[in-house]
């Protein structure tokens, strides 16, 4: 008996502890909201591409080539924290499809991409002629962010609990029925990424025109209401 008294003790305390229940009557929202934002960092996709009779002369040629960029990038200003290989690949160029012939290997194409972030973006025209001069002959886009965009994300996370509550307030006074206390609040997994507002004033560059424009942080949360009859 006493063995059977200390299972059921046992068992009893792994039992987990019940949630507690939601009221009967509730309503569910989900609010969004968007704070636009000047961005203070870019990130550029560049790199070289070169060809060669053999693999080895091709990534030869590449390899000089992207160095020099390199070379040039940290000159113009950029740390070697914000220098890093994106993709590299070499790839046999094969020619004789058009013709009908049996396809073969005329030389080797080698490619080496170069993620490069700037900091003050009042020099990124520079950095862009810098990079064109050099050798840099592919150029994959430009993205905008934040150094840090916690700020901006709470302000959005604030934006969004208003509209879920202006939705909320909406909805139950159309239906004729008043609005109770918060029973849960849930924010969607992950934040939003940056998204691009554009506008006409144009950050200033050196040599290759850039326009910054603004950034819209956005974060989305869905509250669920207590409802009172």
């Amino acid at each position: 008996m006493r063995v059977l008294n200390a299972l059921l003790l046992s068992a009893a305390l792994v039992l987990p502890i019940a949630a507690p229940a939601l009221a009967d009557n509730v309503i569910t929202v989900t609010g969004e909201g968007t704070v636009q934002v000047t961005p203070d960092m870019a990130t550029i996709s560049l790199g070289v591409t070169t060809d060669g009779p053999s693999a080895a002369e091709a990534m030869a040629a590449n390899s000089k080539a992207l160095q020099t960029v390199m070379d040039r990038l940290k000159s113009a200003g950029i740390e070697d924290r914000d220098l890093q290989t994106s993709n590299l690949s070499l790839n046999p160029n094969w020619v004789g499809y058009d013709a009908g012939q049996t396809p073969k290997i005329a030389g080797y194409v080698a490619s080496n991409m170069l993620s490069v972030r700037v900091r003050a973006l009042d020099t990124l025209g520079t950095v862009l002629d810098a990079s064109i001069t050099d050798g840099a002959n592919t150029l994959n886009g430009i993205t905008f962010d934040l150094a840090a965009p916690r700020p901006a994300q709470d302000e959005a996370r604030k934006a969004a609990v208003a509209d879920a509550k202006a939705r909320a307030e909406l909805l139950t006074v159309a239906a004729g029925v008043k609005l109770g206390k918060i029973e849960s609040i849930t924010e969607s997994a992950g934040y939003g990424a940056p998204m691009p507002m554009f506008r006409d004033e144009a950050k200033a560059a050196s040599a290759v025109p850039v326009a910054s424009g603004q950034i819209g942080m956005t974060a989305s949360v869905t509250i669920t209401y207590e409802i009172i009859e």
